[in-house]
């Protein structure tokens, strides 16, 4: 098929890297991979396009431009990647609209409540007309699913469950030793976190779970926490773990996404409580590396970590119940190990990447012959 392929929140090859740009990358690359001729659409990011005036010319003089190259030649599909209420794709369902070729979006999210607020009510009300005009819309999130069927017909609505690529992702002996040796840690449990270290929930997060570690070296804990990330936060992270956990922190700096698991083979346990956190890919690459994650059971992470099977979710209301869990883990080897295994099957069975993107090119190209 030609695909004309657009990312309105971030475009790809975007230098800030997040789940979001992962998944959307990985999808292009995928669809490239099964022959289908790919093309980008755009780069133009619509991040709170409704907002800048001074972008609404560019947008409607991006959309002749593509207008005008899909007379010209065209395409069997558009297909978006994200769209929502702060980063709408008006251009492709304007585009789509002026000239009829097929609409689809990966990871469409309708949420009644933007509605409420000034600031995202244009966003929300935007999208909700953009979402309207795909054949079909398909989703990595339950919670997302069940809120677009409030909107569009249960047969416009496509669940693809989240995945990882369990070959890359993998427990790996010769870098645990490595980097244990290189750590200093013989013995005792290390527990891992990562994440990017940007002022807001990431920041939250990272220093909530420093300040479990340093309730647990006070009960006499012995184990080891390693950082995995940087970022304008760097400087405040580093001196806080520095104050109180002393050498007991090793942070390792920023790492390239495709080495990371050489980091997690080295750990024991995967700690990041996910404030706000949509989805979490670090949860999956974590469990597939066959560690038990310990979460908070909100947000992101229910969907991804079964609790006492793949990991221990904790209540977000508790504060004290994150570090509870970790002490759990620290203390039981047994209880770590059987959990580590069984986050690894799971990831195997229920969020192999290659299979769940299978699954999607397989009902886009149904959905694309049927509009044909």
């Amino acid at each position: 098929m030609k695909i004309f392929y657009y990312m309105p929140f971030k475009p790809l090859g975007h230098p800030n890297p997040s789940g979001d740009l992962i998944i959307g990358s990985g999808l292009f690359a995928y669809l490239r991979r099964c022959g289908h001729e790919i093309t980008l659409a755009s780069t133009l990011r619509a991040r709170w396009l409704y907002w800048k005036p001074w972008m609404w010319l560019h947008l409607l003089k991006e959309a002749a431009r593509i207008v005008w190259r899909l007379r010209k030649a065209p395409v069997d599909i558009w297909l978006t990647y994200h769209s929502y209420y702060k980063a709408p794709d008006a251009l492709g369902a304007l585009c789509t609209l002026i000239r009829p070729t097929p609409y689809f979006i990966f990871q469409g999210v309708y949420s009644t409540k933007r509605r409420r607020h000034w600031k995202t009510r244009p966003g929300f009300m935007i999208n909700r007309w953009v979402l309207g005009q795909a054949v079909a819309v398909f989703t990595n999130k339950r919670r997302d699913e069940i809120n677009l069927k409030r909107l569009l017909p249960t047969e416009r609505v496509h669940y693809i469950a989240p995945g990882v690529d369990t070959a890359l992702f993998r427990r790996d002996a010769a870098a645990r030793k490595a980097l244990r040796r290189e750590w200093g840690e013989e013995d005792a449990p290390v527990i891992l976190t990562a994440a990017m270290f940007r002022p807001g929930v990431k920041t939250e997060g990272l220093e909530k779970t420093i300040r479990a570690c340093q309730a647990l070296r006070r009960q006499g804990l012995d184990f080891r926490l390693v950082v995995c990330g940087d970022g304008a936060s760097g400087p405040h992270l580093r001196a806080l773990a520095r104050r109180v956990l002393g050498a007991n922190a090793v942070f390792t700096g920023k790492i390239p996404r495709e080495a990371m698991y050489r980091f997690f083979s080295a750990a024991d346990i995967f700690a990041f409580p996910g404030i706000h956190e949509g989805l979490g890919m670090v949860y999956l690459e974590a469990q597939a590396c066959g560690l038990p994650v310990v979460a908070f059971d909100r947000w992101g992470a229910s969907e991804l970590v079964r609790d006492g099977q793949t990991g221990l979710l904790c209540s977000s209301a508790r504060p004290q119940a994150f570090q509870e869990a970790l002490a759990q883990l620290i203390q039981d080897g047994r209880l770590r190990r059987r959990l580590g295994a069984a986050a690894r099957e799971h990831v195997c069975a229920h969020h192999d990447q290659d299979r769940n993107h299978r699954h999607f090119e397989h009902l886009l190209r149904t959905q694309a012959e049927f509009r044909s």
